[in-house]
């Protein structure tokens, strides 16, 4: 099998690429970090095969010509996984349009673009598997978070959806939707790192990735790991909207 991971030079990227190399798949990670890039190669190559593209993937066409450049090469996934993110946590203004259309562009556009680019090849094929990478932020609508919250909630609930259109020929769609996981997304600091992991606000790659590869190849649709994802959610949504507000406020 063939698996290209987008986002795959670090974080989770890089463990779904570690962790599919080890199911014996082999390799195509795209991502912006050339250098990042190549020493990923380096470290995965040897029993299987590795190939990379650097590319920004936050372009209005960047799914097109990545699936373009994958038929040039005779690459056929049969593995896809939708990892590239990016974050931010701030008050919008009009100085951030570039970076929420960037967003937008990665999250949605990209994202969409791919699972219908590559998931034709795979219907026509009668198989494959796709996992979007999603987040318990879809359910958290707070400011701050503003364009992430809304562009994962769109992918939680296109990968739902999209997910029955495939069944029937096969292929399988499952979205994930973690907690806090301990990457550099987030820029925390090495100790608060820690220290997160340690308590258990915080999960490993490894831990997501092993939960996340499961539920893809078992057929699961949706899979939202860690206690964090009950209660947390439901927690803010108890919030009056009033205090949210004067919380933003002082905090912001």
């Amino acid at each position: 099998m063939v698996a290209l991971i987008t986002g795959g030079s670090s974080g989770m990227g890089l463990e779904f690429a570690r962790q599919l190399a080890g199911r014996g798949c082999d390799l195509v990670l795209v991502s912006n970090q050339e250098q990042a890039l190549a020493e990923a190669a380096q470290a995965l190559s040897g029993p299987v095969t590795v190939r990379t593209r650097c590319q920004d993937l936050a372009r209005e066409h960047s799914a097109d010509e990545l699936f373009d450049w994958c038929r040039q090469e005779g690459i056929h996934p049969d593995v896809l996984v939708n990892d590239a993110g990016m974050f931010f946590f701030k008050e919008l203004q009009l100085e951030d349009l570039d970076r929420v259309q960037a967003m937008i562009n990665l999250h949605v556009t990209t994202v969409t673009r791919l699972c219908l680019l590559f998931g034709q090849e795979m219907k026509a094929r009668g198989g494959g598997y796709i996992l979007n990478v999603s987040s318990m932020a879809a359910r958290l609508p707070v400011p701050g978070i503003t364009i992430y919250s809304a562009t994962k909630a769109y992918l939680k609930s296109f990968g739902r959806s999209f997910s029955f259109e495939m069944k029937p020929y096969g292929v399988g769609v499952t979205t994930v939707c973690p907690a806090a996981i301990a990457t550099p997304l987030y820029r925390l600091s090495d100790k608060w790192m820690r220290l997160g992991v340690r308590v258990g606000l915080i999960r490993t790659p490894q831990w997501l990735v092993r939960r996340a590869l499961r539920a893809l190849f078992h057929g699961r649709r949706i899979l939202s790991p860690s206690c964090m994802n009950i209660w947390l959610p439901a927690l803010i949504a108890a919030l009056p909207g009033p205090l949210i507000a004067k919380l933003w406020a002082k905090f912001k």
